[in-house]
């Protein structure tokens, strides 16, 4: 056997080494119980807000959870969860995730000196760093990965799905107005054409609850992805409310499940979560 160490150094035609270096994907999706993938086909409709509210539910049932947030150009994570400014550092061989509320948090914003530094990426790029996110860091057991993607079916979503075939599911989230839903099915349609099992469409801004009086208001209607699932023939996971303590939260970088744990939203939140649950 070569004594190769993966630079081809030992190899009399460096660069042309026959035993290349093993693949680090396998062997640390085998660590992780499940894997969900956050899809949705519009920008917009709160899907970082809805993964990382999740994680956190997850987490807050005493469950190993971690969030992989490969939106390359605009990375949530950070903020959301209270760890912006934060660096991702390495133990000499991987990378370490950033942990908070419970959940380990990989994301680009956990690696750029500035907070203001745009990433200007071609599509090979970055689906090298989505795969250096996923095997080239030590995210150790988990229950949960919850994979927060941009919005579309672009390279990113396109890469996660191929890097991890197997996962359990992809979770689709809309807001319930028609200019969303139609853009969300092709979310269908695309997980449909690569082999992705979908999980189920969440309904997230589906109506707003007034603190004061109680009366609910539909803002943006109410129903459209229920009737979306239904079309489809998918599971529904759940609808989530407009909320002012769910913006205000995410402002702070504090999650709901943080910041109102007894509030109605933080209780929706709860709920996707224990359907999350009997499916995977």
């Amino acid at each position: 056997m070569s004594d190769c160490n993966g630079n081809c150094a030992a190899c009399a035609s460096k660069g042309s080494c026959s035993e290349p270096k093993e693949d680090p994907v396998k062997p640390t999706l085998a660590q992780i119980k499940h894997t969900f993938v956050v899809l949705s086909g519009k920008g917009g409709v709160g899907k970082s807000t809805v993964a990382a509210n999740l994680a956190v539910a997850l987490a807050k049932r005493g469950l190993a959870v971690g969030l992989l947030d490969v939106d390359v150009h605009g990375p949530s994570a950070p903020k959301l969860l209270g760890i912006q400014g934060q660096r991702a550092m390495g133990d000499g061989e991987k990378l370490l995730p950033v942990e908070a509320c419970g959940v380990k948090v990989m994301s680009t914003g956990l690696i750029l000196e500035k907070e203001d530094e745009p990433i200007v990426w071609r599509g090979p790029l970055k689906a090298g760093v989505i795969k250096q996110f996923i095997g080239e860091v030590r995210w150790g057991a988990l229950d949960y990965l919850i994979v927060d993607c941009p919005p579309g079916t672009g390279d990113e979503p396109l890469s996660v799905c191929q890097l991890i075939p197997e996962a359990d599911g992809a979770i689709l989230v809309t807001t319930p107005q028609q200019v969303a839903t139609l853009d969300v099915s092709k979310s269908i349609t695309f997980c449909n054409q690569i082999g992705m099992r979908i999980a189920g469409v969440i309904e997230n801004m589906s109506g707003f609850t007034c603190p004061h009086c109680g009366e609910f208001t539909p803002i943006f209607k109410t129903g459209g992805g229920e009737a979306l699932a239904k079309r489809y023939g998918l599971p529904f996971l759940g609808k989530l409310p407009i909320a002012t303590e769910i913006g205000e939260g995410g402002d702070e970088g504090r999650p709901l499940l943080e910041a109102a744990p007894d509030s109605p939203a933080a209780k929706a939140f709860m709920a996707v979560a224990e359907n999350l649950l009997s499916i995977g």
